[in-house]
């Protein structure tokens, strides 16, 4: 099937600060074909009878990529704590209660939200993962499924390496490629030395990736520096787990030296702006990273610590957080954070060959925004081109009109094609429900 993406405002994303304006979008199968004026486009003989979809008035971007997610069913009931009592609390509980069926409808929910906001890649930690990823090929969205391991004395109720290992034996790559498993570590404070090196030697057995979370609070570094002598950046990398295919969360509070050891070693980072400053956990230092050659793509975090999961307004507060705490306002310029959000969260994924950017050869992940509503008015163009502004500081994902992966069409016009909202809907309220019914017989026990 062939599709001509015509006459919208078109952000290839493959580098630079350059827009189509007015665009098209050639799309045959899986693949994007042409890119380029509607003139350039509308004559190449593949666009002869190709299904229309008429972009006028809207953003024409790749599709966007959450690097940091996790799957829950806690929305609304988390609030007002720091990170290690909200974690005690209510977080480590919930996973005690917690059950594959109930997991799967989590991420069926998580998974439909996202999707409706344009976003197209997510990388998921999670548990019983086997659900995540038949809800994944069934919406259709790629996924990047990780599951949380610990064996610190007390956490004996999440994923193990073992439980990590079978996933990768059955979903190590699934749905035709989009769907990959990678290996996780929930914390450095919840895992032993040997879950680490365990964790580097089943990542090099199936040649995948590893994610994990660090120095998202003050706490945490002074708990690393009495408990190893290290910050934390510095015993991921003597745990030996840092490297190109890594994937750190948060990164919070790093000192000059921790980001040379991640830049030095090739691992990305996944910045979660709402959750930092939800749970006060601080300002991560983007810009710094970010010239250090780091890349820096953006996460919601899971819904519990963020309350949406729309990559939109994640970055428009990934640029405000940065203006506020460097007092820069040259600083979260718009064009930088929309390549977070697409090509370099792609790259941080280990996907910016396949996706992440509008370009011939890549697949057709793409989202389109509507930009005919009062709060992205005046469109203007040219000198005074507007449009990444809005996309960043304007516009939200319930504005998202349009999602394609891999070619098919995944909403049109606000809505979904491979899923029933009303149907998630009921299912999520359902699995919450007897989730925290399962938590109170726990905690009463």
């Amino acid at each position: 099937m062939t599709t001509l993406l015509r006459n919208g405002i078109v952000l290839p994303m493959t580098g630079g600060r350059t827009l189509l304006d007015p665009g098209s979008v050639l799309v045959e199968g899986t693949d994007i074909v042409a890119v380029g004026p509607v003139a350039e486009v509308d004559t190449d003989p593949r666009a002869a009878g190709a299904e229309v979809v008429d972009l006028t008035g809207h953003a024409v971007l790749p599709g966007l990529h959450n690097c940091h997610l996790h799957s829950g069913l806690l929305r609304g009931t988390a609030e007002s704590l720091s990170l290690w009592d909200w974690l005690k609390t209510y977080v480590d509980p919930a996973h005690r209660a917690l059950t594959p069926e109930i997991a799967r409808v989590a991420s069926l929910h998580c998974y439909a939200e996202g999707l409706l906001a344009g976003t197209t890649s997510v990388m998921d930690m999670w548990r019983f993962m086997e659900g995540s990823a038949e809800v994944a090929d069934r919406l259709g969205l790629r996924a990047t499924l990780v599951p949380y391991v610990a064996d610190e004395e007390g956490y004996d109720y999440f994923e193990t390496i073992e439980t990590n290992r079978r996933l990768l034996e059955t979903h190590a790559v699934a749905a035709d490629g989009r769907v990959r498993s990678w290996v996780g570590l929930e914390h450095l404070l919840y895992c032993t030395p040997t879950a680490f090196r365990a964790a580097a030697d089943l990542a090099e057995e199936f040649g995948t990736g590893i994610h994990t979370h660090s120095s998202e609070s003050l706490w945490e570094v002074q708990e690393s520096l009495t408990r190893f002598g290290r910050r934390p950046v510095e015993e991921l990398h003597n745990r030996g787990v840092l490297g190109e295919r890594t994937v750190v969360a948060h990164c919070v509070w790093l000192d000059d030296r921790e980001i040379q050891v991640l830049a030095a070693t090739g691992t990305s980072v996944a910045h979660c702006p709402c959750s930092n400053m939800k749970l006060s956990s601080g300002p991560a230092r983007v810009g710094a990273m970010r010239a250090a050659g780091i890349a820096v793509g953006l996460g919601s975090d899971g819904e519990k610590e963020n309350n949406n999961l729309d990559l939109l307004e994640e970055m428009k507060f990934a640029s405000l957080l940065q203006k506020v705490t460097t007092l820069d306002p040259t600083t979260g310029d718009p064009w930088d954070v929309l390549t977070m959000a697409t090509i370099e969260g792609a790259r941080a994924l280990g996907l910016d060959a396949v996706t992440g950017s509008l370009e011939v050869g890549k697949r057709a992940d793409i989202a389109t925004v509507d930009l005919r509503g009062l709060h992205t008015t005046p469109i203007l163009h040219g000198a005074d081109q507007n449009v990444p502004a809005h996309l960043v500081f304007s516009a939200s994902g319930r504005d998202v009109r349009d999602v394609w992966v891999d070619g098919r069409r995944l909403v049109a016009g606000g809505q979904p094609t491979t899923f029933d909202v009303a149907s998630v809907r009921a299912e999520a309220q359902a699995a919450a429900e007897e989730l925290f019914a399962r938590r109170a017989a726990l905690t009463k026990s």
